[in-house]
């Protein structure tokens, strides 16, 4: 079975993965995973965090001379800004007096937060909320990527439009979005967007209808709803497909040459719960992010009274960057359903079930 675990807080010392039941013999690069940490500071409309960190994997456990060992998989990477915000996020009781944050921000998990664990200052809860926690899954799922690559299993994403303008850019946003991006800076706002995801190369038959929690596009969709800011997930047609008759909607199959394929793929590569051979299709909705640089009404959690949210660095559009977390949180979810469909503790274990 294959488990993630992470933790670390927006601002602390840093972020930490650990992957376990990883197989054994598996071929793992460093430079692969600071690839995917890299890829996901990038993007148009990030903010001034990225100009600060430049992040880097330590990994800590689990790998020698380039291949998995078997055991738990650590990974560790460090918050530069961390030095800035030594004595507010010290671990350790402080002389001095630090200001608590107690002003909600509208669309964080600041209210419910607060509510659900009995804090008086928000910073606890916003600093484990942050979306820069997601890191962590970026540099595990980077480890997942190197494994489904050996496979031919690949994932790739693109942005489908950001704030209602159309992106017809195969790779990258185009200079209307850009346009868009900007006004918004500019006037203090932010901005979402969509994003798909194309997976190929996925056997047939990952995932189970035998429960509903092995259901592949459950699993999916519940690990994608989990990233910050997704407010919505569809596979193949999604919501388009409660528009047609059935006839329109199912896709045919058809046998050629040994092999059976589907003349159209409606179904996004999904079907009963388990891939069927096909590119698996699916689609994300960022909200905009809630940060804004012209803040919302709120109140002040302390005294209960009208204010202007609270304002912590943030970016005008993560849309792109939302993008490569999403693969690493996918790479994830189909590498547990490989191995649980495939099994073997090692990779010579695995090709020969195979």
């Amino acid at each position: 079975m294959l488990r993630l675990l992470t933790s670390g807080e927006s601002h602390g010392p840093g972020l930490t993965a650990v992957l376990d039941g990883f197989p054994a013999g598996v071929p793992l690069a460093k430079k692969h995973i600071d690839a995917e940490l890299a890829r996901r500071q990038q993007g148009y409309g990030r903010g001034g965090r990225q100009k600060i960190e430049q992040d880097k994997v330590q990994i800590l456990s689990g790998i020698r001379h380039g291949l998995s060992l078997g055991s738990p998989i650590t990974l560790f990477v460090e918050n530069k800004d961390f030095k800035n915000w030594t004595e507010k996020m010290s671990p350790e009781p402080v002389k001095g007096r630090i200001e608590p944050v107690t002003k909600l921000r509208p669309g964080h998990a600041d209210y419910a937060g607060v509510v659900k664990y009995g804090f008086a200052d928000l910073r606890n809860v916003l600093e484990r909320s942050s979306a820069r926690t997601t890191v962590a899954q970026v540099a595990a799922g980077a480890v997942c990527k190197q494994f489904l690559n050996v496979f031919k299993v690949n994932i790739a994403s693109k942005v489908l439009r950001i704030g209602g303008v159309e992106n017809q850019a195969l790779s990258g946003i185009r200079t209307p979005v850009k346009n868009k991006i900007d006004a918004a800076r500019a006037g203090g706002d932010s901005l979402g967007g969509v994003v798909e995801l194309n997976i190929s190369g996925a056997p047939v038959g990952l995932g189970s209808y035998a429960q509903p929690d092995r259901k592949l596009d459950g699993c999916l969709a519940g690990a994608l709803m989990s990233l910050q800011a997704v407010k919505g997930v569809e596979i193949g047609l999604g919501f388009a497909a409660s528009d047609l008759p059935g006839s329109q909607m199912q896709d045919e199959i058809f046998y050629q040459r040994g092999k059976v394929w589907h003349k159209t793929n409606h179904a996004g590569g999904i079907e009963g719960g388990m891939s069927n051979g096909e590119d698996i299709i699916v689609r994300l909705a960022f909200k905009p992010i809630p940060t804004l640089m012209r803040p919302l009404n709120t109140i002040d959690w302390r005294t209960k009274k009208a204010v202007t949210a609270h304002v912590e660095r943030a970016d005008t559009c993560s849309v792109e960057a939302g993008a490569v977390i999403a693969e690493n949180i996918v790479a994830f979810i189909l590498a547990e359903a490989f191995l649980e469909k495939f099994g073997g503790d090692s990779l010579v274990e695995i090709k020969k079930r195979i």
